[in-house]
């Protein structure tokens, strides 16, 4: 077959996915704030308390059906660091930069929680079940260094205990004996 072919069958318009309404929760959603031009915020906070993240087809039709370039919608949505786009992790892993943290040594542990599963900063894991990311502040400065994983705060935490809360995590969601 000529590249020529090949190339065409490639550029093939199959329609525009946005052509449907939205799915029913994000209606829901959009429904609430029609006309509110100051809402944007608020629309994006209720998306990714639904989804865990912001999806990119919620994102094209918030633009749509609220009547906002599409480029001011990414471009709230990027700017701010509480908005997430792509699915976070099933343990969302948030180490303490404060400063009684960083004097404390947040700094090694970051660096380990980076190393042994071989992800960066807001990262997640192959196996989608862990998000690293790092945090100003917690507010628990007696306890430093702190980590927290989702809701629960663990504190005075080293290198090696962090990462053994971690294989623990892995072990009860995967049901394997922590080693």
């Amino acid at each position: 077959m000529p590249a020529t072919t090949q190339r065409w069958r490639k550029l093939v318009y199959r329609g525009d996915p946005l052509l449907a309404p939205p799915p029913p929760e994000l209606a829901a959603i959009l429904d609430r704030y029609r006309g509110q031009r100051d809402a944007l915020m608020t629309v994006l906070e209720e998306i990714q308390a639904h989804y865990g993240y912001l999806p990119r087809a919620a994102l094209e039709y918030t633009a749509r059906e609220l009547r906002f370039p599409l480029a001011q919608v990414y471009g709230v949505a990027t700017f701010y660091n509480l908005f997430q786009l792509n699915p976070p992790g099933r343990y969302q892993v948030r180490v303490c930069k404060g400063t009684a943290c960083h004097v404390s040594g947040s700094p090694a542990i970051l660096q380990y929680l980076k190393q042994k599963p071989g992800i960066e900063e807001n990262e997640t894991t192959p196996d989608r079940l862990f998000t690293l990311q790092t945090v100003a502040c917690v507010g628990a400065c007696s306890l430093a260094p702190v980590v927290v994983v989702n809701e629960q705060t663990h504190g005075r935490m080293t290198p090696e205990r962090a990462w053994d809360a971690l294989a623990h995590l892995r072990a009860e969601a995967t049901g394997e004996v922590p080693a």
